[in-house]
This record gives structure tokens, C-alpha cells and sequence, in this order.
């Protein structure tokens, strides 16, 4: 299922039914004073595993792990310190072995940072690439992703 991101504005937490809040940290800072922009990818990778780890939801049956293999980036406005987050995560599309996620990290209401994550279910034992079972599809069905059309 392959879903197009609507290009007509600006994300909105609404849109991103996992949700986390957060504190900026004194050590997120760069010599700017603002949060460094590898800081970011640490954000979004809180928000997809504190889901994904989660035994209860069944997105990580045993024997199986996910592993990242792309992360696109964009950088919206300057987050500072001190101050609180909230990540936002939905789930855009499924391949073959993979989901695609789209997140963001806001602050003060405002939309700071957003990604899509691509990540791949492999067998732990032979690392190689496992298909998405029904039921793996059927469990991330809460988290998908509002506001995309998915025709």
C-alpha cells in the first residue's frame, strides 16, 4: 500500500497519531546555540522505537528486528534550549519488507523538523530482508498516517 504525501502545507501534528514529548537538552546544543542538526535524527529514531519496541503492539515479532536503511531530513526552523518537543510518527507506506515512516518534531506549536524513515524487516539469523506478514500490516493500522492519499 503506497500512500503520496500532501505537498499543499505544512505538517500538522494532528496528522501523526504516535506521539512523544521530549526536552531539548542542554548537550543537543551546537556552537550556534541552537539543536545540531545530527540531534535530530536521535529524535526521530526515539519516536520509532519507542513504538516498534514495544512487544504489546506486535510490530517486531520474534526472530525478525528492523534496521534503518534511509532517513531524509528537513530542517524547518532553529529549536533552541531550554524548551520541550513533541514527535509526531505515522506510517506512510508498507513495501515488500519495509515501512516508511513520516515524522516530526515540533516545538511552541511549530513544526521544527520533518523526515520520512525507511525501514526493512530482516531475520535476525541470516540478516537478509523477511516479507510483511498480514498481521504486521494489521498492527500498525492505528499508526497510519493522516492527511496522505492512499490510492
Amino acid at each position: 500500500m503506497n500512500a503520496a504525501a500532501r505537498h499543499d502545507a505544512a505538517p500538522r501534528l494532528q496528522d501523526y497519531p504516535y506521539r512523544l514529548s521530549d526536552n531539548v537538552r542542554f548537550a543537543d546544543l551546537d556552537p550556534n546555540q541552537h539543536v545540531n542538526n545530527a540531534v535530530y535524527a536521535t529524535y526521530f529514531e526515539t519516536g520509532r522505537v519507542t513504538l516498534m519496541k514495544d512487544r504489546s503492539l506486535g510490530l517486531m515479532p520474534p526472530g525478525l528486528a528492523w534496521i534503518m536503511v534511509r532517513l531524509d531530513m528537513h530542517f524547518r526552523a532553529e529549536l533552541r534550549w531550554p524548551g520541550t518537543i513533541e514527535m509526531g510518527l505515522g506510517v506512510a507506506r508498507f513495501g515488500r519488507t519495509s515501512v516508511t515512516f513520516d515524522q516530526v518534531v515540533f516545538s511552541q506549536d511549530r513544526c521544527v523538523a520533518s523526515a520520512q524513515a525507511v525501514t526493512v524487516l530482516i531475520d535476525e539469523i541470516t540478516r537478509k530482508p523477511a516479507p510483511l506478514t498480514e498481521d504486521i500490516i494489521r498492527n500498525f493500522a492505528p499508526w497510519m498516517r493522516r492527511g496522505i492519499d492512499r490510492a
